[in-house]
């Protein structure tokens, strides 16, 4: 049995893909309307066409969510401590895992320590890797990392998330695998930036691999590993992000780059993050001028020509 407290598209992607598996799944909407209409119509509208199997029971009751019951947290990343504290009653006694990516704002700290702050005595993980929530829905092979200090749990939930098309990776580098999944978003936003502008591939691969590096460096001063940068939620999840017109934050950056609106309703975990970089990376003392350039661009303190020229002048040295 496991429980999914968020119905968006992710959050019900997972829960299709673990009852497809043959685990019990209980997912939990916060609004009983739409908990209703996906009862009702045995699909979510956010993933349409896709049908919500045998086993997924579909709630806006939190009393459904059997005791000691892990839970998946699959809310946006600024929204995941209001989530955690207007639910703490229910969610105390869980093992936990955050299933967002970013850094809170408001404290510079990733989804992992921000549970910990709120529930200080939960087990907790982060489950991260390159995926859209189409293609787990759909039932397309995917691989994800679960980041955990447990390595008990981390074994536990290994086994309970591990689905046919979904292969679950351990790691015990919580802050290493916490920082890819942030820092990707941001480049993202970069690379869809040079992608709308028309600056090219070459400029692209040239954006993903300096931002790499930038992802390494802050991950690094953070305490991580750096061969957790080297795998799925780090790499692994900039290559997707960096390159398809599914990404959210690449479709902002291109839109940054024409010149041209973005939808406001959709979120883009990026924008956010990335000013939550820049202020971490200045007390830390990492050089990060692809993260301050997307910031500036973000609130319009500069335009493409500027951008480029941020970065192309900078001094020359050693790669």
């Amino acid at each position: 049995m496991i429980a999914v407290m968020g119905a968006g598209a992710f959050g019900t992607a997972l829960a299709v893909s673990i009852a497809r598996g043959g685990v019990p799944v209980t997912l939990w909407a916060r609004d009983p309307a739409a908990a209703a209409q996906m009862q009702t119509k045995g699909e979510n509208p956010r993933l349409p066409g896709v049908a919500l199997p045998d086993g997924l029971n579909v709630t806006a009751e939190t009393g459904s969510i059997l005791t000691e019951v892990p839970i998946l947290l699959a809310a946006p990343m600024q929204q995941l401590r209001a989530m955690a504290t207007t639910h703490r009653a229910v969610l105390t006694g869980h093992p936990l895992i955050a299933c967002c990516k970013g850094i809170e704002l408001a404290t510079g700290l990733g989804p992992a320590q921000v549970l910990a702050e709120v529930l200080p005595e939960a087990v907790i993980a982060l489950l991260t890797g390159p995926s859209f929530a189409a293609d787990i829905a759909r039932g397309l092979p995917t691989a994800l990392t679960l980041a955990c200090a447990d390595p008990e749990a981390a074994n536990r939930l290994q086994r309970l998330l591990t689905t046919p098309n979904l292969r679950v990776y351990r790691s015990d580098d919580v802050t290493g695998a916490e920082t890819g999944g942030a820092m990707k978003n941001v480049i993202a936003i970069a690379c869809g930036a040079a992608m709308g502008a028309g600056y090219g591939e070459s400029a692209r691969a040239a954006v993903m691999t300096r931002g790499y590096a930038e992802m390494l460096r802050l991950a690094l001063a953070r305490g991580a590993r750096a061969e957790t940068l080297a795998g799925l939620s780090g790499l692994g999840d900039l290559a997707l992000t960096c390159t398809s017109a599914q990404s959210r934050n690449y479709g902002f950056g291109q839109a940054l780059g024409r010149g041209d609106g973005f939808d406001a309703a959709i979120t883009v975990e990026g924008a956010a993050t990335a000013r939550a970089v820049a202020e971490a990376s200045a007390r830390l003392g990492v050089e990060m001028p692809i993260t301050r350039v997307v910031v500036a661009l973000i609130d319009a303190e500069i335009d493409m020509e500027q951008a480029l020229g941020m970065l192309l002048s900078r001094p020359l040295k050693e790669e």
